[in-house]
């Protein structure tokens, strides 16, 4: 029987009904938009009126192939350091998307703090909000779920980066890689935006290590900074060489009040 991951935030995060979810991704992202080969992209995960925009914005500019490897912060707790989903398919309005079972497979082989956790993804909505972009973008895909939790060691992060990057590069494949994180959380725009360039200047370093530090000595709430930094490792690794920002924006450009914000940016590694 195939293992089924249920749309849990479906009719909240974003629209529940297949039309409406359709007609909201045609009005974030552009068909027309000319398009590079990136090796990962960095994307938020609010609410699709809060951070569709910069999402779409991003999703728009990258070329993108049949697989996406997803790495996405736990917002509750988890017992493995990265859980993944390795079989089965998930479910959003727009249809089911499978999981890339040898692909997974193969990540988990190379690297035992990558655990089989299917329970660990079922109420998270920072994996599930991607999907939709990507599934409205390219037909056809597969991906590889991967929950990262709140409380991880550098060198973890770091030993499942290469894991990752050795199984891309075995397969001779080309598989997106992608961040999920929001940045400053309920605070100023001003301070966010100021807090929030400190890191976005160590993604646009490809410093990984520098990120978490910078994260962490700055009181950043960057949710993401864990799978963000997994991923620039991997990124790396498959020969990345510069990162570009394509947007920034908060939730004070809908809500009308900047006193307290979540804030959004949307990177692309090439």
């Amino acid at each position: 029987m195939t293992v089924r991951r249920r749309a849990a935030v479906a009719g909240s995060f974003y629209p529940g009904n297949a039309a409406e979810l359709r007609r909201i991704l045609g009005l974030m992202v552009d068909l027309k938009q000319k398009k590079s080969k990136a090796v990962a992209v960095i994307c938020p995960h609010a609410g699709y009126v809060y951070s569709g925009a910069v999402a779409g914005a991003v999703y728009s500019s990258v070329e993108l192939p049949g697989t996406a490897a997803i790495l996405a912060p736990a917002h509750r707790p988890q017992r493995p350091s990265f859980a993944i989903m390795a079989e089965g398919e998930w479910e959003t309005p727009l249809g089911t998307v499978p999981v890339d079972e040898p692909l997974a497979s193969s990540i988990q082989s190379r690297c035992p703090a990558i655990v089989a956790d299917p329970a660990a993804h079922d109420r998270e909505h920072s994996l599930e909000v991607q999907i939709p972009f990507l599934q409205f973008l390219q037909p056809s895909l597969k991906i590889v779920p991967i929950n990262v939790s709140s409380r991880i060691a550098w060198e973890r992060l770091s030993e499942a980066g290469e894991a990752i990057a050795g199984t891309i590069r075995e397969s001779g494949r080309d598989v997106l890689l992608v961040a999920s994180t929001d940045m400053s959380h309920y605070i100023s725009a001003r301070e966010a935006k100021k807090r929030d360039s400190l890191a976005i200047e160590r993604i646009l370093a490809l410093d990984p290590e520098g990120l978490v530090r910078t994260v962490l000595d700055n009181d950043i709430s960057m949710c993401g900074v864990f799978p963000t930094a997994a991923v620039l490792v991997a990124a790396r690794a498959l020969g990345a060489t510069r990162g570009e920002l394509v947007a920034y924006a908060n939730s004070g450009a809908v809500t009308g009040d900047e006193r307290e914000v979540v804030a959004y940016a949307g990177l692309r590694i090439l």
